[in-house]
């Protein structure tokens, strides 16, 4: 079984459409999960909403980033800068009213949601546990309470990371378990992020993107698409700042 993993769209339907046609070549998803920030700092919101309405592959999980949450519930304090707070204003003032109610009522709005493929639990997760909307998962952080699942699929930070983590349990029955001595048995739970389809952040500006094929593992996969097109698109309204990182990756 294949699974199509995409983050943090933000509103570039260059980066979105080089991703189907790269998907399209590659690979035969089954299913897709879609972990947020599909809307704002790029400039076209609605038309990423008219894709996602009419997407190619089936979607098994859908939910809310920090930038739907905020603009859908007009409350914009916890932006940390005032170009971001004016991006979502902006964005806010020009969603359709096809696309408010698409965000409405066919996202999940808690921003995480547990599924079940192929006997692994798994959970979807914008952020984090501790902050589902606001805080991302960091490799080289302690990674408390995620122990009950086999995989954890988070977006957010806008950087590409698979690892593993080990957790002890003396559940013989759970799935993923190596003895590490004769009393104790390790869960092993994989963390995933897909990185941002729209607004990369670890110095690669091409649109990025994951597999997840059950038989065969993750693939962290990238794709160049038309950045100066879509920087050309940006008017005054929202802050250059988001323009120029595209070309950079930052």
């Amino acid at each position: 079984m294949q699974i199509l993993i995409l983050s943090d769209i933000h509103g570039n339907v260059s980066a979105l459409n080089s991703v189907l046609k790269d998907v399209e070549k590659r690979y035969k998803p089954d299913t897709t999960i879609i972990l947020g920030d599909n809307i704002d700092y790029g400039m076209r919101s609605n038309e990423i909403v008219q894709i996602l309405e009419k997407f190619p592959y089936p979607i098994c999980c859908s939910i809310w980033g920090n930038h739907e949450k905020a603009i859908m519930e007009q409350d914009y304090t916890k932006f940390s800068s005032d170009r971001g707070r004016k991006s979502a204003k902006f964005t806010r003032s020009n969603l359709s009213e096809s696309s408010i109610n698409y965000l409405n009522f066919k996202l999940n709005k808690l921003g995480k949601m547990e599924i079940n493929i192929e006997n692994k639990r798994i959970l979807a997760v914008h952020g984090s546990i501790e902050e589902v909307f606001w805080e991302s998962i960091v490799p080289e952080e302690k990674h408390i309470g995620y122990e009950k699942y086999d995989f954890v699929i988070s977006g957010h930070s806008h950087r590409s990371h698979v690892f593993s983590e080990f957790y002890y349990d003396n559940n013989e029955i759970m799935r993923n378990l190596r003895m590490l001595n004769r009393n104790h048995i390790s869960q092993k739970t994989v963390f995933l992020n897909p990185g941002s389809v729209g607004q990369p952040r670890n110095h690669n500006p091409r649109a990025q993107y994951a597999i997840w094929d059950t038989n065969n593992g993750i693939y962290l996969c990238e794709v160049e698409y038309e950045i100066q097109y879509e920087m050309s698109l940006y008017t005054d309204d929202i802050d250059m700042f988001y323009r120029e990182r595209l070309k950079y990756g930052i």
